[in-house]
């Protein structure tokens, strides 16, 4: 049997008082890849950010449980240190703060028992950096400083591989990418999923879902997944949009 990484439990969150998601209930496991998808509007990001504690929303009801433990009003980074891991849809940019610097102590964090060497630690993100294409100059620069939407989700993907998560949520992380870059973040992705990651794939079109398969796939609607299903799902949703899709 699957060990349970991540349950939602009617989960229901709100921002300024305004009710965005209504009751999501919602289990992915090791080596598991779902997605969710949903026209815009309908909660998909916010769902991204509650799970990982954004401070803007506040869980009004529901539970959420990574291996049984209940997060749902942990800090961020205790959500880190249980496996879980958020790529932004809209990443920030952070001035005066290296890519190295970053990296180096997010890793520290997280693993603080592997005492890793300064040089093995970089060869190894060096070696990443080339498998999502970005130059090792890279490496010293202000974290998102200039840099386009396609190098924003490229440090995304860095990230991901370099923090070693074991459930990764993916939020439209295709938006931006050329097609040999989101080739280069597919390879990325299936790599960890053979590795028994779980992914949650959050995205408004199924361009990413042409090369990552999902086991599973779920529809959002006004904040309440109303259909649960798999890629013949998706499938129908590029041909025919989510008007079918009755709530």
């Amino acid at each position: 049997m699957t060990e349970t990484v991540l349950e939602i439990k009617n989960l229901k969150a709100e921002v300024d008082g305004k009710e965005i998601l209504k009751g999501i209930n919602l289990t992915v496991n090791y080596g598991e890849i779902h997605a969710l998808m949903g026209p815009n509007g309908a909660g998909k990001s916010t769902l991204g950010e509650v799970l990982i504690g954004h401070p803007n929303y506040t869980v009004t009801d529901g539970k959420i449980l990574i291996n049984g433990k209940d997060i749902t009003h942990a800090a961020p980074e205790d959500r880190a240190r249980a496996g879980l891991f958020l790529a932004f849809q809209n990443p920030i940019t952070v001035s005066g703060v290296k890519i190295s610097t970053f990296l180096r102590m997010a890793y520290n964090n997280l693993y603080p028992d592997e005492k890793m060497p300064l040089k093995e630690f970089f060869n190894m993100v060096k070696e990443v950096m080339k498998d999502v294409d970005m130059d090792e100059s890279f490496i010293t620069r202000a974290i998102n400083d200039g840099f386009s939407g396609g190098e924003r989700k490229r440090f995304e993907v860095l990230q991901m591989v370099i923090l070693r998560p074991k459930i990764v949520i993916l939020d439209e992380i295709d938006s931006g990418l050329d097609v040999d870059a989101l080739k280069l973040v597919s390879a990325e992705i299936k790599k960890m999923y053979n590795q028994k990651v779980g992914f949650l794939i959050i995205t408004h079109y199924q361009r990413i879902l042409k090369d990552i398969i999902p086991e599973f796939v779920h529809v959002l609607k006004d904040g309440k997944i109303v259909m649960n299903g798999d890629k013949n799902v998706s499938d129908r949703i590029e041909d025919e949009g989510y008007d079918w899709i009755k709530e």
